[in-house]
């Protein structure tokens, strides 16, 4: 049994000061081109990010363009119609409803599909009331294609 009541602390922290971009020997014009080109070989607005961060040095492109991956994405005509985190869900619905068209008596894996269906509708709703997606969007499972 616990007796402390804090919680641990192995999560990073951003750093403080924002002069970042100071440090760094890279333009702006350098950090677009580095996330056009990313984006163009197929990365995912995540995983632009952490090649950006591993490999380049860049913690935060906020802090030397002043503008998110998905922003500079948007204005380039490179964003994904659908956001990152919804494609995900959908994509896992679409592995599980598969997997159950095989064991339609897996209870426990029917209950997951309910779960990620939600998180699918409450997150739709999300994005609807921030125009991200159009009003008239809804997940229709059967019309659904995604590569998985």
């Amino acid at each position: 049994m616990r007796k402390n009541k804090k919680k641990g602390k192995s999560h990073s922290t951003r750093p403080i000061t924002s002069d970042v971009a100071a440090k760094l020997k890279i333009s702006e014009d350098e950090v677009v081109s580095l996330i056009v080109e990313y984006a163009k070989k197929g990365y995912p607005p995540s995983m632009i990010g952490i090649l950006l961060r591993d490999q380049h040095g860049i913690a935060l492109t906020k802090s030397i363009i002043g503008k998110k991956i998905t922003q500079v994405l948007a204005e380039k005509g490179l964003a994904p119609q659908i956001p990152e985190d919804l494609g995900n869900l959908i994509r896992r619905a679409i592995r599980i409803r598969r997997h159950l068209e095989e064991h339609p008596k897996d209870y426990f894996s029917l209950r997951g599909l309910q779960l990620v269906e939600s998180k699918i509708h409450r997150l739709a709703k999300y994005y609807k009331r921030r125009g991200v997606l159009p009003p008239d969007w809804s997940y229709k499972p059967e019309k659904i294609s995604l590569i998985p």
